[in-house]
């Protein structure tokens, strides 16, 4: 076991995130005591292994796309992130708080979010293969190759307003402009 008295919060650092995120202070420290638990090498910094580990995630389809955003930063990726990292990433799972302003829990970087896991090639657009593959990661062989395909193309259809046969960051929040995105993306242990 490490040291992980030299890991502690500092109330500073609590008042920062919260700032920052909108967690409230004991969201903060028990979202740590979760993230010191699952930092395995008690370094400070959570690998992809690490995220693994958590069962959810592991069981979860778009498990390795939910994992991979935790890493993704500006113009690439990092092998491991630290807990201000980790915060910023689930910010965007948080419930939105009427009159309170929070840029990373916004109902657009909750949309950007979600469209990145269809977005595989991260070229800012969903072509009809990467909404197939992401429509496969989900339902697995419940559902014939045929049906997807016709629900990846109907999908394009539908979603696709300058007829590119892409479906842009823009066309994506218009197609959701009805659609409860804080009811879909939140996670329960943040409540």
């Amino acid at each position: 076991m490490g040291n992980k008295s030299s890991l502690m919060l500092q109330s500073e650092e609590i008042l920062a995130i919260q700032a920052e995120t909108g967690f409230s202070p004991s969201q903060i420290e028990r979202l740590y005591s979760r993230f010191t638990s699952l930092d395995k090498g008690d370094n400070g910094t959570l690998s992809r292994e690490d995220f693994l580990r958590i069962p959810e995630l592991a069981i979860n389809p778009l498990g390795d796309r939910i994992v991979q955003a935790f890493f993704a930063h500006n113009d690439g990726y990092e092998e491991r992130i630290n807990f201000r990292q980790f915060m910023r990433v689930l910010s965007r799972f948080r419930p939105i708080k009427k009159n309170r302003e929070n840029k990373l829990n916004s109902r657009e970087e909750k949309l950007r979010f979600a469209f990145k896991m269809y977005d595989l090639d991260d070229d800012q657009k969903i072509s009809r293969e990467e909404l197939l593959a992401v429509l496969h990661m989900m339902v697995g062989s419940n559902i014939s190759t045929e049906q997807l395909s016709n629900i990846a193309d109907r999908t394009i259809m539908e979603a696709d307003k300058d007829g590119d046969q892409c479906i842009t960051f823009e066309e994506f929040c218009t197609t959701l402009e009805r659609t409860d995105v804080e009811e879909k993306m939140s996670i329960r242990f943040l409540h």
